[in-house]
């Protein structure tokens, strides 16, 4: 068994040859490994790689942490601290990797993106200026006025599953769970006026409710395409995509009822932690209104 140099510092150069060497690190992975360690050194000092602990491991990862380094780079941190550590037990008779276990702070669960209803409504309210642009706002209207995902609204037919006199669609989600959503009223208007294009372009056996010019079903590729075209030339400039429309939905029904296991069966989400999120985004709007509107809280009054 190869003995060790017993300096900190001459511990991690060892380590760094290995890596070097022995495992092919690229140039990339030495530099990020050096300045990870270097940081458990200046964070370990005076003590040496044996007097370090699981619980001294948690308090330094704490400390970056707390000093304002980002969870992923807390756990890029513990993740070469890991393996130098893993090199000294599996190649040099050390006693225990105290980073095993370790695990990094979480990462805040960012919010999703969504429009506000002006937006919305500045969006969807352009008038179609081509055949294509009808089939187009008729999509955009239903994701934004179902919630439904990209995948569920693209595998949509002309069968019993569209029923716009009930103003309802059944869908197949994730898992295979089958839903059924509403279509508001603009909806069934843009749907009502696409169909009569849509016949014209589809062979008799494509039941597909939205099809390109040639008539094949529509890819979520395509949509994404159309619907950064239709923002350029009807919106703000802003970039939008398919599934900010589903998130619009939820955070507009959430703001509008307060309903979150209604909004839940109507995303189609297995779990009611997935719906939250959006009364994060509720609490946001709220939170505008209320230093707007409150004499107390705005300032310079």
């Amino acid at each position: 068994m190869a003995s060790l140099p017993s300096d900190f510092a001459g511990q991690i150069d060892a380590y760094l040859d290995y890596l070097a060497s022995q495992r092919r690190a690229s140039a990339h992975t030495l530099t990020n490994y050096r300045r990870e360690l270097r940081r458990l050194v200046e964070l370990a000092d005076p003590a040496g790689p044996d007097d370090i602990t699981a619980p001294r491991i948690r308090a330094m990862a704490g400390r970056l942490h707390a000093g304002g380094l980002a969870p992923r780079s807390v756990a890029r941190a513990l993740s070469a601290w890991r393996g130098f550590f893993r090199w000294r037990v599996r190649l040099h008779g050390a006693a225990i990797n105290p980073v095993e276990g370790i695990r990094p702070p979480k990462a805040p669960r960012p919010l999703p993106k969504s429009l506000g209803p002006d937006a919305v409504g500045q969006l969807l309210d352009a008038s179609p200026d081509d055949e294509l642009e009808i089939r187009d706002r008729a999509m955009f209207e239903l994701l934004y006025s179902s919630g439904m995902r990209l995948a569920e609204m693209l595998s949509i037919d002309l069968d019993a599953r569209l029923d716009l006199a009930a103003g309802e669609a059944t869908v197949t989600g994730k898992r295979g769970k089958t839903r059924v959503v509403p279509i508001g009223r603009a909806a069934v208007d843009a749907l009502q006026a696409w169909l009569p294009v849509r016949a014209q372009l589809v062979p008799a056996q494509e039941r597909a409710l939205f099809v390109t010019r040639t008539g094949s079903r529509m890819s979520q590729a395509a949509v994404r395409g159309r619907l950064n075209r239709w923002v350029q030339r009807h919106g703000q400039g802003a970039h939008v995509h398919p599934h900010m429309l589903r998130h619009s939905f939820a955070s507009h029904v959430l703001q509008s009822s307060g309903d979150l296991r209604a909004v839940q069966e109507m995303l189609g989400h297995a779990s009611i932690q997935s719906t939250q999120v959006y009364t994060h985004l509720d609490f946001q709007h709220l939170a505008k209104v209320y230093d707007s509107a409150h004499p107390r809280a705005r300032k310079g009054k």
